[in-house]
């Protein structure tokens, strides 16, 4: 998320009442979870084990809980929380807003673009020309869908990230400000549920289609012209590439990437990343001809063991 100007480090501070290291004046232009973070970002980390990737990433502001050795270039912000104060960030620069209709005044639907009742649109939604929203879809504010895109009735775009910190009194939902967008020639089936990115954008890819009942979670970056089928579970952060096809009910783990022109066997469970180009299937999901050689091997185990029983071995 970018902060509508560049706001000085010592202010940026004060509205989290914390310590700093670095000039007072030094740019802080937006903020940003670790995999989507850019020069004058500030990105938060509360625990030693990601100490390092956080101070190398390309953040230039650090929320940290620990004061430590800042690298050339960079500013602290110390606080006893960051995940808290990343949040008040988030309620300072991205504020939550009450919908008063069903259809926002911010928003701006195209021409020749159909709305189908009990529908909602949030605020600053854009929508292209020529789309078929049906009814009962909820657009959540600021998603952005492209022309001649159809979305069946059931559907949620913008959904919280499903993103948490336990606490001795519970779990603390870390607060979304980013986006869904949907590109061109998208069409999304009944009751899909595509979550907002935390502080960045959720994106489908241009002439990509998916069935009903469909998850995709925050951050996630599906390319162009995939075909993904019922029951799919896409966990956050995963990069899709062009020209994938995904059957029913795969399970894909969160950070990974799926090559291009990928082709993924119903029921498969992806732990890792998939090199592109293949067909895969099984859980965990390994290339098909590697695994039917595994299935026809254990399939002799029962014979193997009567020719050894026979043999007295």
């Amino acid at each position: 998320m970018k902060f509508p100007k560049a706001y000085k480090l010592k202010e940026i501070a004060e509205i989290i009442d914390s310590k700093y290291v670095g000039a007072d004046d030094f740019s802080v232009l937006g903020m940003n979870e670790i995999h989507v973070v850019e020069p004058g970002d500030i990105v938060f980390v509360d625990h030693p084990k990601y100490y390092d990737k956080a101070l190398n990433s390309a953040a230039t502001i650090i929320l940290i809980n620990k004061e430590v050795d800042c690298p050339e270039g960079k500013a602290l912000l110390i606080s006893d929380d960051p995940f808290r104060d990343f949040n008040k960030l988030t309620d300072t620069f991205k504020p939550f807003v009450n919908a008063v209709s069903s259809i926002s005044d911010s928003a701006i639907i195209g021409k020749n673009s159909v709305i189908q009742p009990n529908t909602f649109i949030g605020h600053n939604v854009t929508i292209g020309d020529n789309c078929l929203i049906h009814a009962n879809v909820s657009i959540y504010d600021d998603t952005i869908i492209g022309d001649n895109v159809t979305i069946h009735s059931g559907t949620v775009l913008g959904a919280n990230a499903f993103y948490y910190k336990k606490r001795p009194e519970g779990y603390d939902r870390l607060k979304s400000s980013g986006r869904v967008v949907i590109n061109d020639n998208v069409d999304i089936g009944a009751s899909c549920t595509i979550d907002r990115g935390v502080t960045a954008d959720t994106t489908i890819g241009e002439g990509s289609k998916l069935d009903n009942q469909i998850q995709v979670g925050h951050d996630t970056v599906i390319g162009k012209n995939c075909l993904i089928a019922s029951h799919t579970g896409i966990a956050g952060c995963v990069v899709i590439e062009d020209d994938v096809t995904i059957w029913g009910q795969v399970g894909i783990t969160s950070g990974i990437t799926i090559g291009a022109k990928t082709v993924i066997s119903a029921k498969a469970g992806v732990s890792k990343s998939l090199e592109g180009g293949k067909h895969y299937f099984g859980i965990p999901a390994e290339d098909f001809r590697t695994k039917y050689k595994e299935i026809a091997s254990i399939k002799q185990i029962p014979e193997i063991l009567e020719k050894l029983k026979n043999l007295n071995i």
